[in-house]
């Protein structure tokens, strides 16, 4: 009799331990907080601590956790989702936009099979609505690439500020609004703020598309004037009022494709990349070939690297398909045939002309511009970061500082032209180059004097001014009083340089005057 007694314990525990919680409302769960109880089909929720015995009262109205696991991603994604349901005809309208589009619906779908299991695992880490794996077919349509015309970037579209705010690192060398693990992150994070601050998913999803001050704001007015503040009461611009729609539109197609007559393709419930670690700097065609991947898949997974080169300091890990990390791990250690990169970096120590800063780093003026993404008539400013060939000498990989921290910086080239100014009562070398905020050692070189020279009265003094300025003093205007309005003829006025120039600079040139240079 004791040992059935304690068999029937026994058993009443374990039943408890797979029982569910008290259901409770579908808007219960918070970011880390208790999930909401299973319906059916929805993720298991194991009770917190001591348990107790089922009672013949209580064992009825307990809900059993399925052991079966999800088919596929849209089974799983189905079974967490949390949040309560927008039926408006907006939803309506976003719903026929989708189902009447079938093909895009089906290239942005397959589009993410790369990095919605990842998406899925933080979401249900985090104890998060499962639809939130779906806002990325919104934002971006899965494409860690885009753009929008305000600078958003990557598939979370992330503002640069916003990114900075949330430790998306962003120079020359990579941009972490697109990278696949930081930009999820950083999402996420951002997505648990607003609800924490807004207390509703669908103020959050507002304030991620319409600033968090915005939605702020709209719910402040409304109490002021003792109306009620949900979502679907405040004021807000025709694109976030679409906004939350358009994912309920989606999540209603996930949850019964064949109503809208869309086939989803199957995305498995599996891992669909893994990350390695990058021990050197490597060029991005090296990486892809040592994975046996196309180049257009390795950069689909690692969207970040805008460079032809990867550097181990500042992006420590690649992601790789599952199956391809084995291979390239083993291709790498066995790689003898050369250097890994064959481009470095290079902090440029005083600022340039592109052609000069291309003939010290040995390419081409257009070679330097095109990997650069220099723009015309700029000169390039000093503590620049550029990306050079890297010689075969070069034995060290860019440091972890200029990897950080590397930025590009411009300066508009001055054009400046050859100009001949007649000098007044008692003007020097020094009153001239004061006049037009030039140096005085170089109008004394221009003029061959030394510089405590006074001109004689009516001397014509030559001066490199910028284009605007050097017309100015041609006709006269705004010449100060003593310098003469009318120049020697138009031929002498603009011209190139004379023989007999001491310096090399004394000719029109661009670069300067010619002395130096969320969102």
């Amino acid at each position: 009799m004791k040992f059935l007694s304690a068999a029937l314990v026994a058993g009443a525990l374990f039943l408890t331990g797979c029982a569910s919680t008290t259901p409770t409302s579908p808007d219960a769960a918070s970011p880390g907080g208790t999930a909401a109880a299973p319906r059916g089909d929805a993720a298991p929720v194991y009770p917190a601590g001591a348990l107790t015995p089922i009672t013949s009262g209580s064992f009825g109205s307990r809900s059993v956790v399925t052991l079966a696991p999800p088919v596929d991603m849209w089974d799983r994604i189905r079974r967490g989702f949390k949040m309560p349901d927008l039926d408006t005809d907006l939803v309506r309208d976003q719903e026929q936009w989708y189902a009447t589009r079938p093909d895009y619906v089906q290239r942005m779908t397959e589009r993410s099979n790369r990095y919605i299991f990842h998406i899925v695992e933080e979401l249900e880490r985090r104890n998060m609505p499962t639809e939130l794996a779906l806002l990325p077919y919104i934002e971006s349509a899965f494409n860690p690439q885009a753009v929008s015309s305000a600078r958003a970037a990557g598939m979370w579209q992330f503002m640069p500020a916003t990114g900075t705010d949330y430790d998306l690192k962003q120079n020359i060398f990579r941009d972490d609004r697109r990278d696949v693990l930081a930009s999820t992150r950083a999402a996420l994070d951002y997505l648990q703020r607003l609800y924490n601050m807004f207390g509703d998913w669908h103020l959050a999803l507002a304030a991620y598309n319409w600033g968090e001050g915005n939605v702020g704001k709209a719910i402040a007015k409304n109490q002021r004037a003792g109306l009620p503040a949900g979502y679907t009461d405040i004021s807000m611009p025709a694109e976030t009022r679409s906004y939350v729609p358009k994912l309920q539109a989606v999540k209603n197609i996930v949850a019964d494709p064949q109503r809208y007559n869309v086939d989803l393709p199957i995305i498995s419930n599996h891992p669909y990349f893994q990350t390695v670690t990058l021990t050197r700097d490597l060029d991005v065609a090296l990486a892809a070939k040592l994975a046996d991947v196309r180049i257009e898949d390795f950069r689909a997974l690692n969207p970040a690297a805008h460079k032809p080169v990867l550097l181990a300091a500042g992006t420590p890990q690649i992601l790789l398909p599952w199956d391809n990390a084995a291979v390239f791990q083993r291709n790498f250690d066995a790689y003898t045939q050369g250097q890994y990169a064959s481009w470095t970096a290079w902090v440029v120590p005083n600022t340039m002309t592109v052609a000069d800063a291309a003939q010290r780093s040995g390419m081409s003026e257009a070679d330097l511009r095109a990997i650069n993404q220099v723009p015309p008539r700029m000169l390039i400013k000093a503590g620049s970061t550029l990306i050079v060939p890297r010689g075969v000498r070069v034995q060290q990989d860019v440091t972890a500082l200029v990897a950080d921290t590397g930025q590009l910086s411009f300066q508009p080239e001055i054009v400046t032209r050859r100009t001949v100014v007649k000098a007044g009562r008692r003007d020097s070398v020094a009153s001239i180059a004061n006049r037009y905020k030039l140096s005085a050692a170089n109008v004394a070189d221009w003029n061959d004097v030394k510089t405590n020279h006074v001109f004689a009265r009516g001397f014509s003094v030559i001066v490199y001014l910028p284009v605007r300025a050097a017309m100015s003093a041609r006709v006269g205007t705004g010449t100060p009083r003593g310098v003469g309005a009318k120049a020697p003829a138009r031929k002498g006025l603009v011209s190139k340089t004379p023989a007999a120039a001491k310096q090399p600079i004394v000719r029109e040139k661009r670069g300067g005057t010619p002395s130096k240079s969320k969102r």
